[in-house]
């Protein structure tokens, strides 16, 4: 059964197990693979890295997929059982052609996908290769490599991607911290545990154990819902700071002592201006759902703010670039310009945290109060027949407002800005918004909610 082509993504591939992902699917993505990569590099003898999360359908995919990019010619360097950044880390440190991940991030445990790179973990997505490589699925017609790939297991992948990102860190000293951390029965308790057993700290661990079926509740910290038990378990235990990672592991979220959630935009700033002090005046990146916050702080820190596209893949392609030195999602995604290549680096924010809560002497709440200065509405989501037709009617009613339509529409005023874009990964239209205050916040949030339900 070959995959539907509604499966690849906009970042990655992520469909239904059985009817959509299947062994089948991977089987025939592993070859598609081998011949796009092959008709990139004609004149080389490919290294692909695979590795795979902890979803009980991953083994028997990343197997298929290994067979399927072997039988076209390529070697794989299996490292197993891994974090998505561990996997990034691989692909560079390995100086591999490319790699594949097995994986569907957060989503439910009824799904799995492949996340895709070419070297150095660039991304391969929508426009950089993903429907090239759906075509060659589609069409199927694949000729066995004269001389099959051959499989190597590699291991301690986990441990030089935790030692890679502590050195980006640095060796400024951290005290030793009460810390929560919740991992959601995914992979960052991978990098975690490795990374607590190198830092001062009594750690209480929530939903620990690797499991596919995320039985104690969904891994996707955005979700408010999916932090209450890190937000009560920091006051139980009177702990100096939570952390919380995503099914895969390539975001990270954090609960301050008070048991308030960090807001990622806050976040990215104050890492943006850790890093401006090795770096000072260099470029950083993050994308344009509001969070003025961040070029508010990036500015204060002497750099340059750059606002790209939304998305993983596109905000590391801008990194690239504009050769920035650190970049931010609003979703939890923090990038770090590493030796091997752009992505994230959750272990260097982990630390890097610890390290300004040491050096401000301070908790982590008073470290982060007076950022906190504007009114966010959350992110709005909402199934619409016509997006286009809804996007029109906003920018109509906003007329008088800056407009930017770098990646759905983008209107600033004075008092309050917003950004609403269709989602790539869902049939969605997001709304963000924020303002000076939050009697703003909350009346034009209404204003927008009432244009986007007109029938």
């Amino acid at each position: 059964m070959r995959m539907p082509c509604h499966v690849f993504k906009a970042y990655d591939i992520r469909g239904l197990v059985g009817t959509e992902i299947s062994p089948e699917g991977a089987f025939s993505l592993g070859q598609a693979y081998a011949a796009f990569r092959q008709a990139e590099l004609p004149d080389k003898r490919l290294r692909v890295v695979v590795g795979r999360d902890m979803r009980e359908s991953s083994p028997e995919l990343a197997e298929r997929l290994i067979a399927g990019l072997t039988e076209g010619g390529t070697d794989v360097l299996d490292i197993g059982l891994v974090s998505t950044p561990t996997f990034y880390d691989a692909v560079g440190h390995l100086e591999a052609d490319g790699g594949i991940v097995v994986s569907a991030s957060h989503n439910p445990a009824t799904y799995n996908g492949f996340k895709l790179t070419r070297d150095r973990a660039v991304p391969i997505g929508g426009p950089t290769g993903m429907l090239d490589i759906a075509d060659l699925v589609e069409r199927g017609a694949f000729t066995p490599a004269d001389v099959p790939g051959t499989v190597q297991t590699v291991s301690g992948m986990t441990e030089h991607a935790v030692a890679s990102q502590l050195a980006v860190a640095g060796v400024s000293p951290v005290n030793r911290f009460r810390i929560v951390a919740d991992t959601a029965n995914g992979m960052g308790a991978e990098y975690l545990e490795a990374l607590f057993e190198k830092v001062p700290a009594d750690v209480t661990r929530l939903y620990w154990d690797l499991d596919g079926r995320f039985p104690n509740h969904e891994a996707d910290p955005l979700k408010e819902e999916n932090m209450a038990d890190l937000q009560k378990s920091v006051l139980e235990m009177q702990a100096d700071i939570g952390i919380a990672t995503d099914g895969d592991g390539d975001r990270i979220f954090f609960v301050d002592n008070e048991g308030e959630i960090v807001p990622p935009a806050i976040l990215r700033g104050l890492l943006a201006q850790i890093v401006l002090r090795d770096h000072p005046g260099a470029t950083v990146c993050y994308d344009i759902r509001p969070g003025k916050i961040t070029e508010d702080m990036i500015r204060e820190a002497g750099g340059q703010p750059v606002v790209t596209k939304v998305g993983h893949s596109l905000i590391k392609q801008h990194m690239r670039e504009v050769n920035a030195v650190f970049g931010g999602e609003s979703s939890g995604h923090f990038f770090y310009a590493f030796p091997t290549g752009v992505y994230e680096g959750p272990v260097t924010v982990a630390v890097q945290i610890l390290q300004e809560i040491t050096r401000q002497q301070k908790t982590l709440a008073d470290l982060i109060r007076p950022y906190r200065r504007y009114a966010h509405s959350g992110e709005l989501n909402f199934r619409v027949a016509d997006k286009d037709a809804v996007l029109a009617r906003i920018k109509a009613h906003f007329s008088e407002g800056t407009v930017s339509e770098l990646d759905g529409i983008t209107i600033t005023y004075p008092d309050f800005w917003f950004n609403v874009r269709a989602s790539n990964t869902e049939s969605l239209l997001r709304v963000n918004l924020e303002a000076v205050d939050q009697k703003t916040m909350e009346a034009k949030r209404d204003e927008i909610v009432s244009l986007v339900n007109v029938v």
